[in-house]
């Protein structure tokens, strides 16, 4: 959920050479016929074809990127692997990383930075909303000729979230799917599996805090952590798609099966099934929780997978971790077995470089040199990121050989539907009021789910009208 805009271009002079660092390589004769009646005519005339010099002087451009923090270092090699690259494709540049914390970059600096006018050339870019509006806006560098000419428009699995009006402003790095990751080794110890009801769910969470564990990994200071599991949640109780309904008027947050979502989050911190203390908590310690033994489940995003490799804070772990989907809650509407997916995580480019051939050749390579099959199966084995692009399934098949990863791809199989995240379908004043407000108000018990639900109504419809 977590969670990144894209590129508007004018390709008019762009030529392959670009692509090699040699743009502005192009000759200049306008002779015309066989090539050796050329040479003699230019000599005759005194008139030598002659190249254009390329420009070696030294230039800068910024990314804003988000891959900070010890368990987001495979993600940094491989940018710092497409800067290098681009750096030698392009006389004269030179990139700066500036990383930042994705919910900071998204809510704060990036809202701070289109609104002056001002953002870096190259930044994570979350998908739908933002990519629209900032899009509408003229702010960002429209890609579809850039894609056209590379030949990779159509390779992409998803492009929605970053297209407006049918061109297309950012492109996704990668998908995910939201779920538990379980402790297996303890689960074994008990003569358990993977839950297939909700009923057996609760059961086991309700055992595990009698045995004197923390059931649930919990950390809200950044309320998009406890929103994944809430999210999941209402849309079990309310059905797949009623968050979509939220922004048409069709459904209304404080609809009674909305609001049964809440409570069931509400009952599971009251019964102590979280970790106490949890407001204070950042996401890093999340992830402590569960990698420690401390926490048996881990409500996450697929993302999580590349804790539990070799070399990362999970290492302890490899081979003991499981993944399951929230099973069916009784009563709830629509497809039970939908799953959290979406590929709204991505880079979007300023579009300013549309005015700079140097910069808009630079952002050509890093397309090039990121979006490719073998930088998104890389992201897949290396760091557990799902790939936005397609990639034929058995050479999928080839590529996954841990046991954690098969399982994940089977419990999204096993799906059935799926639908995105909440902060992708409601208004960004909607986003915040549940995000910075309302969940930590029910987690601290200053409201109720009742009450969170007419509060989240009321922004909403603000937001609604604002719209019309």
């Amino acid at each position: 959920m977590k969670k990144s805009m894209t590129l508007l271009l004018s390709l008019i002079f762009v030529s392959s050479a670009l692509l090699t660092g040699c743009g502005g390589n192009n000759n200049a004769s306008s002779n015309k016929g066989d090539g050796n009646a050329t040479a003699t005519n230019s000599a005759a005339t005194n008139a030598p074809a002659t190249e254009e010099p390329v420009n070696n002087e030294p230039f800068e451009m910024t990314i804003r990127h988000t891959q900070i923090g010890a368990d987001k270092q495979k993600r940094l090699a491989i940018l710092e692997e497409v800067v290098k690259k681009v750096q030698e494709d392009v006389p004269g540049l030179t990139f700066k990383l500036d990383g930042v914390d994705s919910d900071v970059n998204r809510k704060e600096k990036l809202r701070g930075e289109m609104a002056a006018g001002n953002p870096p050339e190259i930044f994570d870019l979350f998908g739908s909303p933002d990519s629209k509006i900032y899009a509408k806006e003229g702010k960002l560098l429209d890609l579809t000729p850039i894609l056209e000419e590379l030949g990779i428009k159509d390779k992409f699995s998803n492009l929605d979230p970053f297209t407006y009006e049918g061109k297309i402003y950012g492109l996704p790095i990668g998908g995910s799917g939201e779920g538990f990751f379980y402790n297996k080794e303890y689960y074994t110890s008990k003569g358990w599996k993977a839950p297939t009801t909700f009923a057996e769910l609760e059961q086991q969470l309700s055992d595990i805090k009698a045995d004197g564990k923390v059931p649930l990994a919990g950390a809200s200071k950044a309320g998009w952590v406890p929103l994944m599991l809430a999210n999941h949640l209402w849309s079990r109780y309310a059905g797949p798609d009623v968050t979509a309904k939220f922004a048409t008027g069709e459904a209304k947050w404080s609809d009674p099966n909305v609001v049964k979502g809440f409570a069931k989050y509400k009952e599971w911190v009251d019964k102590g099934y979280f970790k106490k203390g949890e407001l204070g908590f950042e996401y890093a310690e999340y992830t402590t929780q569960f990698t420690s033994g401390e926490a048996i489940l881990l409500y996450d995003g697929t993302w999580k997978s590349s804790v539990f490799k070799t070399g990362q804070s999970g290492e302890g772990l490899i081979g003991k971790v499981g993944f399951f989907n929230i099973p069916a809650v009784e009563g709830g509407a629509g497809d039970q077995t939908a799953l959290m997916r979406d590929v709204n995580n991505g880079y979007g480019f300023s579009a300013s470089a549309e005015k700079d051939p140097r910069q808009l050749a630079a952002v050509k390579s890093f397309i090039k040199n990121l979006f490719n099959e073998e930088m998104q199966l890389r992201g897949l084995v290396e760091d557990g990121v799902l790939p936005a692009m397609k990639i034929d399934q058995n050479v999928l098949n080839e590529n996954i050989t841990d046991d954690l990863m098969s399982e994940i791809v089977g419990v999204l199989n096993n799906s059935q539907s799926s639908f995105p995240a909440f902060d992708s379908l409601v208004q960004a004043d909607v986003t915040t009021e549940i995000s910075n407000i309302q969940i930590q108000k029910l987690i601290g018990d200053q409201t109720t789910p009742e009450k969170m639900g007419e509060a989240l109504q009321k922004v909403q419809e603000e937001a609604n009208a604002a719209v019309e």
